[in-house]
C-alpha cells in the first residue's frame, strides 16, 4: 500500500493507510484458509453443545455492585445461592482485592479447585486472576471487568435441550483483509457501554481501511483496559447492514491477528456474536455508534435466535 492520507486529528497528524482490498490468495492458501475457518465453525459449535464452559451452561450470576465480598453457598442467606447437595451451606466467600479475586472456603468441609480442569488439588485460601473456581460440578467464573461478577455454570444445565446448531453466512474470502493498523496519534481512553448498564474504559487504538465491495469503510480498534486484557490484545466491535436482520441485532465481534510482517489480519468470516446472545449472566460491549457501517457484512456468524 502506498498513498498516504494525512487528516488532522485531535490536534494531532494521522497518517492513514490507503483502504486495503480484499487480500489475494492462491489457491493452496485459499484451501487453508478456508479449511481453518470451517474447523473454527465445528469446534464452536462442538463447544456450544456440551462444554463447561458454553454459554448454554450459565445458570446464574450476582454482581458484587457496592459490595467488596460474596458469600456462596446452599444457605439462603448467601448472596448467591446454589442449592444443590454438592455444595456446602456456607462454601466459599469471595473478595474483589484491586485486579484479583480472594477465595476461601468457609464451612469446616468445604473446599474448592482452581480452574475447570477436574482432578486439581483441593484449595481452601488462595488469590486468583479473573477465572474460575469449581465447587461440586459447578464452575463459577469469577469475572472482573472493572465490574465484577461471578456467573455459575452448571454441566447439567437444562439450557443445553435448547441446543440447534449456529448459523453462519457462507465462508468469502472476499471479507478477508491483511491490513495495516493506522495508529491513532494521540491515543485516548474512550467509554464503551455494555448491556448491564456499566460503562467499561477503553483506549482507542487506532484505525483499519478497507473496502467492501466499492465502498471504503473504517472500524476502530480498542483495547478494554481491564484485568486479564493484554497489551496486544485489540477488539473490534461493530454493526452493519445485516444488524437486526441476519445477524445478531446488538453487533458482533471481530479478532485482529498481528502478522509477521507488522500487518493485521482482519477475516470477517471469524466474526462471532457476543456471549449475550446466547445468556442474560454476561455483561457484553455494544458497538460504538463510530463502528456501525452502512455496508453489509455477510460473513460470519449470523443470528441463530438462541436468546
Amino acid at each position: 500500500m502506498k498513498a498516504l492520507i494525512l487528516a488532522a486529528l485531535l490536534g494531532g497528524v494521522l497518517t492513514a493507510a490507503e483502504p486495503a482490498r480484499p487480500v489475494k490468495l492462491d489457491k493452496t492458501a485459499a484451501d487453508a484458509a478456508v479449511k481453518d475457518i470451517t474447523k473454527d465453525r465445528v469446534d464452536t459449535e462442538a463447544w456450544l453443545k456440551s462444554d463447561v464452559t458454553s454459554y448454554l451452561a450459565t445458570v446464574d450470576r450476582q454482581d458484587f455492585g457496592t459490595k467488596k465480598t460474596l458469600t456462596v453457598g446452599r444457605a439462603a442467606d448467601n448472596d448467591l445461592r446454589i442449592d444443590d447437595g454438592e455444595v456446602m451451606a456456607h462454601h466459599l466467600r469471595v473478595t474483589v482485592e484491586g485486579d484479583k479475586f480472594r477465595v476461601q472456603a468457609v464451612d469446616a468441609a468445604a473446599t474448592f479447585t482452581v480452574g475447570t480442569t477436574v482432578g486439581t488439588e483441593d484449595k481452601r485460601e488462595a488469590v486468583v486472576d479473573p477465572s474460575s473456581v469449581r465447587v461440586g460440578r459447578f464452575h463459577l467464573r469469577l469475572s472482573h471487568q472493572r465490574f465484577p461478577g461471578i456467573i455459575v455454570f452448571d454441566p447439567r444445565s437444562p439450557r443445553f435441550k435448547e441446543y440447534k446448531g449456529l448459523q453462519y453466512f457462507p465462508v468469502d474470502l472476499a471479507y478477508r483483509y491483511e491490513l495495516p493498523l493506522t495508529p491513532n496519534p494521540k491515543p485516548e481512553t474512550i467509554v464503551i457501554q455494555s448491556t448491564r448498564g456499566n460503562r467499561r474504559n477503553a483506549q482507542r487504538v487506532g484505525w483499519f481501511d478497507f473496502i467492501v465491495g466499492a465502498t471504503a469503510v473504517r472500524l476502530e480498534a480498542v483495547r478494554l483496559l481491564e484485568p486479564g486484557i493484554a497489551e496486544n490484545d485489540l477488539s473490534v466491535f461493530f454493526r452493519d447492514a445485516t444488524s437486526g436482520k441476519e445477524s445478531y441485532a446488538l453487533g458482533r465481534y471481530v479478532d485482529v491477528k498481528k502478522q509477521p510482517n507488522g500487518q493485521y489480519l482482519l477475516d470477517f468470516n471469524f466474526a462471532y456474536n457476543p456471549a449475550c446472545a446466547f445468556s442474560e449472566h454476561y455483561n457484553c460491549p455494544i458497538p460504538p455508534k463510530t463502528n456501525v457501517l452502512a455496508v453489509a457484512i455477510r460473513a460470519g456468524e449470523m443470528d441463530s435466535h438462541y436468546y
